[in-house]
């Protein structure tokens, strides 16, 4: 059993896992940078180290100052929450050689599932089904060009090694193809380091569908249900919610079978998200594997009852899950709202200040997480994520007006937000009807 973990990670995670080893018993290190000395989750860790200056790279991402952090502290684990290290396979064999346990999944998995060319073929060989387009990466734009005119335009081209959105290009006709191959490429090796890309087959009126997994270090592997994250801008995630009234009885367990048996092939171990993208036909293709908690795991807790973190910690402990497929039981409706200090009016232009009122929703079936507190000053060096309103209830539409309902009391005075912007996407019809894809809030935006 873990006696005490390091938290690699800031905001609202860093808090969300602390709050969790509190509950298990379990001491908690805190790494902050410099801009967050004043953070939540430095007050509220048993331990506090300073790892660096604001930046990223000299804090967050500064691998032997979060070791030294560690092996100081006498750490028995690392949880690395999303984003920064948590999907880095040198990261985890640094923490294996330093006997200390990462919490995720192995170097092995991580590297496979983060070339996004080599998962794909996987996915394949696995009957895991696929999105047409190339076997592995496209080394030049003469033979992107080739394979373009077999599977037909428009296509995407993709970072092998991407994700967030970055290293990728709509392509809708062959003039188009070069200038975006030389785009996606340089932006893939100027994010990720690796400028390898691959192409798909670009579907369109599509939904992207989720599975979570849970595979403990004895073989078990099950997954607790799907997250609808189809509202989206810019392929970043601003609604989540689920059930998603897409999906059939027969076809959620049809995909969940695949997302285990995805989980499986790669001997995956920890939580993990499997995504689909599923067209209006309800033919579904696997799109990648997120080998980390994701920032929209609040809703399966609230619908399944199970703590995800904790659940991350058990296995990680080497303890089997403790439960099979058949004892998943999915209750009810919940909706997740990103908040980000942000102005919709202006772009979406990334803000900070100093958060002056501050009034959380509450309520039966509401929940806030978020790292937030009065007199907090907000550092501009990171995501403008500040904040996640989360609701339950026993059906969709009441789900929806208790999301609308909590955005409205929802007062983060200080900096501007999207709350307003996210209410006016919860009215939409589209919403409202559940009849959404990922081009909706494009559509939406264009219209007004």
């Amino acid at each position: 059993m873990f006696k005490r973990i390091l938290i690699a990670n800031r905001g609202e995670i860093a808090v969300r896992i602390i709050r969790a080893c509190r509950e298990m018993g379990i001491e908690t290190v805190a790494v902050v940078s410099e801009a967050d000395r004043d953070s939540l989750h430095a007050y509220m860790a048993d331990r506090v180290v300073c790892i660096g200056g604001p930046a990223s790279a000299d804090s967050y991402l500064n691998v032997r100052n979060i070791m030294s952090a560690a092996v100081l502290n006498n750490v028995d684990a690392i949880h690395p929450g999303f984003g920064f290290l948590s999907e880095n396979a040198e990261f985890v064999e640094i923490c294996q050689r330093c006997s200390i346990k990462f919490i995720g999944p192995d170097g092995d998995s991580i590297r496979l599932l983060g070339d996004k060319a080599i998962a794909k073929q996987t996915m394949k060989e696995n009957c895991v089904p696929t999105i047409p387009g190339s076997d592995g990466e496209v080394a030049t734009a003469e033979k992107a060009r080739e394979l373009c005119e077999e599977i037909g335009y428009p296509v995407l081209i993709k970072a092998s090694a991407g994700g967030g959105g970055r290293g990728i290009r709509l392509v809708n006709a062959p003039e188009e193809l070069e200038e975006a191959f030389e785009t996606a490429s340089k932006e893939a090796l100027d994010y990720f380091g690796n400028g390898g890309v691959y192409i798909e087959k670009y579907l369109t009126d599509t939904r992207h569908i989720e599975f979570q997994i849970l595979a403990d270090e004895h073989g078990h592997v099950v997954h607790l249900g799907e997250r609808d994250c189809s509202m989206q801008r810019r392929k970043q995630k601003m609604i989540e919610e689920t059930p998603s009234v897409a999906l059939t009885p027969d076809l959620r367990a049809e995909m969940g079978a695949a997302a285990v048996r995805a989980a499986k092939a790669v001997g995956y171990k920890n939580t993990g998200t499997v995504e689909f993208l599923l067209d209006k036909d309800g033919h579904y293709y696997f799109m990648e594997m997120n080998t980390r908690i994701q920032v929209e795991h609040p809703v399966t807790e609230m619908v399944t009852g199970l703590d995800l973190i904790k659940q991350q910690i058990r296995i990680a402990e080497g303890q089997p899950l403790g439960f099979s497929q058949k004892d998943v039981v999915i209750r009810g409706h919940s909706i997740e709202c990103r908040i980000n200090a942000e102005n919709p009016s202006k772009g979406f232009m990334p803000c900070g200040g100093t958060i002056g009122q501050l009034c959380v929703p509450g309520g039966n079936g509401v929940r806030f997480d978020s790292h937030l507190y009065q007199g907090y000053k907000l550092p501009m060096y990171y995501d403008s994520m500040i904040g996640k309103l989360i609701v339950w209830a026993n059906t969709r539409d009441e789900a929806i007006a208790k999301m609308k309902s909590a955005l409205m009391e929802l007062i983060i005075d200080g900096v501007e937000t999207n709350i307003y912007y996210l209410y006016d996407l919860l009215r939409s019809a589209e919403f409202k009807s559940g009849q959404y894809d990922t081009g909706t809030i494009e559509r939406l935006m264009q219209e007004n």
